[in-house]
């Protein structure tokens, strides 16, 4: 006999994860039944245990509630692990042995905004498995049992797990700036436990982020940090997003580093363990990138953006690293292979500090490239992927060279560009990069003149 069956709002189930507008979208009925429908799919594969976690948004605990509750009608056993970061729900559910766990968290989002990431087993839950939860629920074709619910504490073991990878020599001097979101207690506890000079920003959890929003990969949101570390002398700095598995870092002298040039540093270090291995990263990735990776005797391998395709891939070609420009990076290397960003600055610190060379003499080492920031412009949902096959089709018909791995990345002798349609947003993604100002202008006016010929109009800002 079928179960209450549930729609859920049209936005509300995405490719990569669940994410909606409180008390607009997205409710604690919606929770509920998110919770059954996952618990659902755990069933049918066989398992019975599962970890939940929750960011600090006002809205978090509530919703963990509900989604506790319809786990539990699904007849599993809820491991709880209250508020923290996503990370620590992944490393949970394997230091736990668990079947699956779930994360409420709106990770970088505006305050009003809460959602929910998901592991079936230890794999990624993503695309049509989600579209699977909304299926089950508007059919009420539920799995019904009796479940429990168990607090669990894995900050310590977590904080210490982190740590274990870190073998530094040499004394740093670092800022840390949490946003409030809810990467800040272990952050602290971090860097209570390094060696050297260590100052922490807004690491108290608040989920109205009074100071700035929690999201490293815009520029103002580092500026905290950026004042911090060259007002006092520091080597670096280091921010995180909402739910901690997107990393932002600046050097000593105030300049972002940015996602796809921490990579680089990480993967000089893996390579020298992992000779040839595949080294991955999305398509919005700088061409330097790619090129440092192949000069290190590495295999670049350009993939689609979204944090669930990435590590999928990654598991597919045993490749022991990969990143994305947005600030997820993942680690298989002495890792779990998902993306934790606290994870990744212990490793970060761990090559600086073994080494001679600071932040800032890395990031002066490498090659200056001038690009525009990832530009996204309204696009009808109907009409976006249409526009990049049309784009497609135009450019195969020019003899360009192209990549159409996820979009359409157009490489020219001074330089790429990329467009791309969003799959989470009604929006179009463009980024151009070349080797002087001049080609850069040349790029973007291609840009334009590309999206013209197909009828879509490209920002005055690009």
């Amino acid at each position: 006999m079928p179960g209450q069956a549930h729609t859920f709002h049209p936005t509300l189930l995405r490719e990569y994860d669940i994410r909606g507008i409180v008390g607009s979208t997205l409710s604690e009925g919606d929770a509920r039944a998110i919770g059954h429908g996952f618990g659902t799919l755990v069933r049918a594969a066989g398992g019975r245990k599962v970890c939940l976690g929750y960011d600090g948004r006002l809205s978090s605990p509530a919703l963990a509630a509900a989604a506790s509750a319809g786990l539990q009608a699904a007849g599993l056993e809820v491991l709880l692990l209250g508020l923290g970061p996503t990370p620590m729900m992944y490393f949970a559910v394997h230091h736990l042995g668990a079947d699956g766990g779930m994360q409420i968290t709106g990770s970088h989002n505006p305050p009003d905004y809460n959602g929910f990431k998901m592991m079936l087993g230890t794999r990624p839950f993503y695309g049509a498995q989600i579209q699977e939860i909304g299926r089950i629920a508007a059919e009420g074709a539920y799995a019904e049992g009796a479940g429990t619910a168990t607090r669990v504490d894995v900050f310590a073991t977590y904080v210490d797990r982190l740590l274990a990878d870190y073998h530094g020599t040499r004394p740093l001097s670092v800022v840390w700036d949490a946003g409030n979101g809810a990467a800040g207690p272990v952050m602290e506890a971090l860097a209570a436990r390094l060696p050297g000079r260590h100052k922490c920003l807004f690491a108290q959890v608040d989920g109205r982020f009074p100071n700035h929003h929690p999201d490293p990969t815009e520029p103002h949101n580092l500026e905290d940090l950026i004042r911090e570390v060259t007002s006092g002398g520091y080597e670096l700095g280091i921010g995180f997003d909402g739910d901690g598995d997107r990393i932002g870092v600046v050097d000593g002298k105030g300049r972002i580093v940015f996602g796809d040039q921490i990579l680089q540093v990480l993967a000089e270090d893996v390579l020298q363990r992992h000779p040839g291995a595949t080294i991955i990263a999305d398509v919005k990735s700088s061409q330097a990138f790619f090129d440092r990776i192949a000069a290190l005797g590495g295999r670049p391998l350009m993939w689609k953006t979204g944090h669930s395709l990435i590590k999928a891939k990654m598991a597919e070609t045993g490749a022991p690293l990969s990143g994305e420009m947005s600030g997820h990076i993942f680690y298989k290397d002495g890792f779990y292979g998902h993306d934790d960003a606290l994870y990744v600055a212990i490793r970060l610190l761990d090559i600086l500090a073994r080494g001679q060379r600071t932040m800032t003499e890395i990031k002066d080492a490498m090659p200056v490239a001038f690009n525009t920031p990832e530009v996204r412009f309204d696009c009808p949902e109907e009409r976006k992927f249409a526009a990049i096959t049309e784009v497609k089709a135009n450019l195969a018909a020019e003899g360009a060279e192209v990549d159409d791995t996820d979009g359409v990345r157009v490489r020219t002798p001074d330089g790429w560009w990329l467009a791309r349609a969003s799959n989470t947003q009604a929006v179009l993604v463009v980024r151009a990069e070349a080797r002087s100002p001049e080609a850069l202008d040349q790029l973007k006016a291609e840009v334009r003149r590309q999206l013209g010929r197909v009828g879509i109009e490209a920002p005055a800002s690009f």
